[in-house]
């Protein structure tokens, strides 16, 4: 009213005032660094920042069950961003002076079966003191024993019930009037450690190879070959002392160790071995001969030898130690054949192979003799042996060729015709569990040789229960050098074997050796053996009627047959 009345005496009186309405700029800061304020105002200090995401739903303003969510992990629980956790209650060091008065527990009446147990305990006690400072304290003593090493038995049987204990043989058949010399732990092994650091010496090369067929490269695991027998070819397994090239250096002044690739091999993958094997050592004067034994197993190819699950060692089980060893090596070699281009171009080396008779068709392969020194006084010359060639972008790289073998998916734990196609790295991991040195001494051998490429071949049987028949699954390469890095074997290592073991039979008279690794145990012994003990008419074993028995004749079949009968070697 009082409003109305004022306005109509303005009007009567013609003094309405002119309002005029201005326009205020508003205060601008400019951030030269970015987009957005500089300061933080005074007004939002002490509000606490909450961020947000573009997966938060804004539709809450409290949330004060968003722990009962998260518990039963809904929805709501599972937004674990900074809008939710920002308003979070969270304890202060207020609770840290809370502390309890009372400690004590509280007692519990002793009824039921736990009444009279301490009662019993004593009485037990003082009647065990009783037996043993009584009379017949001894007796009663040892039959207490007796009663706990029979719990023991039982119990450990409970234990290892399902784990299949077997008891290997020995490579060779120890002789009662042999010396031990020396023992060495494989534990001890593994820490040595010796650099070879100059390149090795070619003394010669001998033999021819043969290209390399590329076409098994695009083999498939849906694309199986069946692996063919070149049964009229001979593959030569000489031993050192045997070798014409390496009897030339025997007049030499200078201290040599004389060996072959294998035998290096062997002995600088030893701490990874399982099965036994033996070396023959023979020192005369400053030169040492590493040899194997004649109609020994010396070169036949072990499978699964470091796995978990142990082989039993059974002459007539198609799935032992003995049969398997022999399928993987005629597996090996007949592999080594097939993958070659058939009566194609050959690569030839500096002499002929000395091992070939006249009228004797031989596995081609190519050896190539290599000195290393490994101090100032002692040298090592070994025999590599090298399996094919490869025409590679206008280059000839040697290769060696290897094959990988598969008896019983139940048994290795993977299916290679269902992985190797998709997951070939899981093959060849499973295969460096159960064949680690296996592995290793191949690629010790491609190192010592000189190898471009490592070649390897997945060869599985036809059917599980059939060891006669083979089929090529696929193939795989690698560089030597890269393969070693990946399978953790150390160069140095492999060296510092080799160096304490030849320091240890320097210091030998002249004479015969045997080092022995032990079938079930991680040691290898070294022996003093008469000079005669492995001539030809030494019986390592003793001969059953049975083995004395001259094979039967099997039938001569033509050269690249698929394989139909048990496999030779």
């Amino acid at each position: 009213f009082f409003f109305v009345q004022t306005l109509f005496a303005f009007r009567s009186s013609n003094t309405f005032p002119f309002i005029k309405m201005g326009f205020l700029i508003p205060n601008i800061v400019d951030n030269p660094e970015g987009w957005g304020p500089c300061n933080m105002p005074e007004e939002h200090k002490d509000i606490p920042y909450a961020p947000f995401s573009k997966s938060d739903k804004l539709g809450r303003a409290s949330d004060w069950i968003n722990q009962g969510y998260s518990k039963y992990n809904s929805r709501f629980g599972n937004q674990s961003s900074g809008v939710n956790n920002a308003f979070n209650f969270f304890a202060n060091d207020e609770e840290d002076s809370f502390h309890l008065v009372d400690t004590k527990t509280v007692s519990r009446p002793k009824y039921g079966a736990r009444r009279f147990q301490h009662n019993r305990n004593n009485r037990r006690n003082q009647e065990q003191v009783t037996r043993d400072s009584g009379a017949g304290a001894d007796r009663e003593r040892a039959r207490r024993e007796r009663q706990q090493a029979k719990k023991n038995q039982w119990s450990s049987f409970w234990q290892n019930r399902n784990n299949q204990q077997f008891v290997y043989a020995s490579s060779v058949d120890i002789r009662p009037e042999w010396t031990v010399l020396d023992q060495i732990a494989l534990a001890s092994l593994t820490k040595l450690s010796y650099e070879v650091g100059a390149v090795p010496e070619a003394i010669t090369s001998c033999g021819h190879l043969e290209f390399y067929d590329k076409t098994f490269d695009r083999i498939g695991g849906k694309q199986e070959v069946p692996l063919k027998r070149f049964d009229k070819r001979t593959f030569h397994q000489v031993s050192t002392s045997d070798d014409p090239i390496i009897g030339r250096f025997k007049n030499d002044e200078q201290s040599l160790v004389f060996a072959t690739d294998a035998i290096l091999a062997t002995l600088m993958c030893a701490p990874r071995s399982v099965y036994s094997w033996d070396i023959v050592i023979t020192r005369v004067g400053n030169k040492l001969y590493l040899d194997k034994r004649d109609r020994s197993s010396f070169d036949l190819l072990t499978v699964h030898e470091t796995a978990q699950e142990l082989i039993p060692d059974e002459k007539d089980n198609m799935n032992g130690v003995q049969r398997l060893s022999q399928e993987a090596t005629a597996i090996n070699q007949n592999f080594s054949q097939q993958v070659l281009q058939q009566g194609g171009e050959k690569f030839k080396m500096q002499e002929p192979n000395p091992f070939v008779g006249a009228n004797e068709e031989s596995a081609p392969v190519a050896y190539r003799y290599r000195k290393w020194k490994l101090d100032d006084s002692v040298s090592v010359i070994a025999r590599c042996e090298l399996n094919s060639v490869l025409d590679y972008k206008g280059q000839q790289l040697v290769c060696a060729v290897k094959s990988l073998n598969e008896f019983d998916p139940k048994v290795t734990g993977i299916d290679w015709r269902q992985k190797l196609e998709n997951q070939r790295g899981a093959v060849i991991a499973t295969e460096l569990k159960n064949n680690a040195n296996k592995l290793a001494k191949w690629t010790v051998q491609a190192l010592l040789g000189g190898a471009d490429q490592l070649k390897f071949g997945y060869v599985t049987r036809a059917h599980p229960r059939d060891n006669q028949n083979h089929v090529i699954l696929g193939t795989q390469f690698y560089k030597p050098k890269d393969f070693a890095a990946q399978i953790n074997l150390n160069v140095n290592n492999m060296w510092g074997i080799l160096k304490t073991v030849v320091d240890m039979c320097m210091k030998l008279s002249d004479g015969k050796y045997l080092l022995v690794k032990d079938p079930n145990k991680p040691l290898i012994r070294l022996y003093e053996v008469p000079m005669d003990a492995f001539d030809q008419d030494f019986a390592e074993e003793a001969i059953t009627e049975e083995q004395a028995e001259a094979p039967p004749e099997v039938e001569e079949k033509p050269e690249g047959e698929v394989e139909d009968d048990a496999p030779t070697i």
